[in-house]
């Protein structure tokens, strides 16, 4: 290679990397100079790409970390044992090696479980009702841009960590233990576990409330307190419409939640399905467990269903 293809400064360097990786010579120089050009260059990488990489190399090393431990158990998937129970669970969960009638297909055994869907559907309604009004009552101080950014008063930022730290404490307690220690004040139920599912859920729905809320557009804002508007027309016509339609959303996907982890919630007697599940699950009466199993599907969908049509009624899709 002669001088006249050797870079003399910064600009001709850059062209030169340029020419080398648009060669192609073979695939490793091909990316070196790609890498070298990037460099050289200071190109910043994408928060998409850097957080994709930091998933993937936490990914590999928790794989890396379950496997340098030792013995797993990773391998029992394969071996044939592990299957051969896999096959008798699923036999005794549709009936096959009973001889009496499957509970899912006795028309009373439908209406005693469907009762205990009922219950279980209006502990979630419960449950979600006072996580949102919990949210939607809070969201405002614990806004940056509301509490600190507007008012930049002592009170304003006291209340919005104040707020903040009650959000985390609530969502960082799991459902499980929050009916544990429900249930020493009030007696197993579903005023129990409801108030369990609605502590748990307010941190979540309040975190992200809050955080619609600092993303607002702060022109319709601006417009009505120029027009001398008061605290709470601001709220109603500046605020709420642009946190209405992520507040529902957020609201109807929790309640779709709450009625899965009725389950879990369901091993201290929190009533509805969860508690009957764990009762004929220990009881093994597996075909019981694929009718309750059913019935949750049905609550889900339904919810699901309900969900879609609120959002269209309300013009939010």
């Amino acid at each position: 290679m002669d001088a006249a293809h050797f870079p003399t400064d910064f600009d001709s360097d850059s062209r030169f990397l340029e020419r080398q990786a648009s060669k192609k010579p073979d695939r490793m120089n091909y990316f070196t100079s790609k890498l070298r050009l990037m460099i050289y260059k200071k190109t910043p990488i994408s928060f998409t790409r850097l957080s994709f990489i930091l998933i993937l190399a936490i990914a590999i090393a928790a794989w890396a970390t379950i496997f340098i431990q030792g013995d797993t158990g990773f391998l029992d998937l394969f071996i044939s044992q592990t299957w051969s129970n896999a096959s008798r669970f699923a036999s005794n969960m549709v009936g096959s090696n009973y001889s009496e009638t499957p509970a899912f297909l006795l028309l009373d055994r439908w209406m005693a479980t469907g009762i205990l869907a009922y219950e279980t559907l209006c502990m979630s309604i419960i449950a979600i009702f006072i996580s949102g009004l919990l949210a939607i009552t809070t969201m405002l101080p614990a806004a940056r841009n509301i509490s600190i950014g507007q008012r930049s008063s002592f009170t304003g930022a006291i209340s919005y960590y104040i707020v903040r730290l009650s959000y985390a404490f609530s969502r960082a307690v799991p459902e499980l233990i929050w009916a544990l220690i429900i249930v020493f004040f009030l007696s197993p139920g579903v005023l129990a576990g409801a108030l369990a599912l609605a502590l748990h859920n307010f941190g979540i729905i309040g975190r992200l409330t809050a955080e619609t809320v600092e993303n607002i557009d702060t022109k319709p804002i601006d417009a009505l307190k120029s027009s001398g508007a008061s605290n709470i027309q601001i709220f109603l016509y500046g605020i709420l419409p642009q946190t209405l339609p992520q507040f529902l959303t957020y609201s109807l996907y929790r309640w779709e939640v709450i009625i899965r982890t009725t389950v879990v919630i369901g091993f201290v007697g929190a009533g509805g399905l969860g508690k009957e599940f764990i009762l004929r699950l220990n009881w093994f009466h597996y075909t019981d467990v694929s009718l309750i199993i059913v019935w949750y599907v049905i609550l889900v969908t339904s919810v699901d269903i309900i969900s879609f049509w609120l959002r269209k009624l309300a013009r939010f899709e």
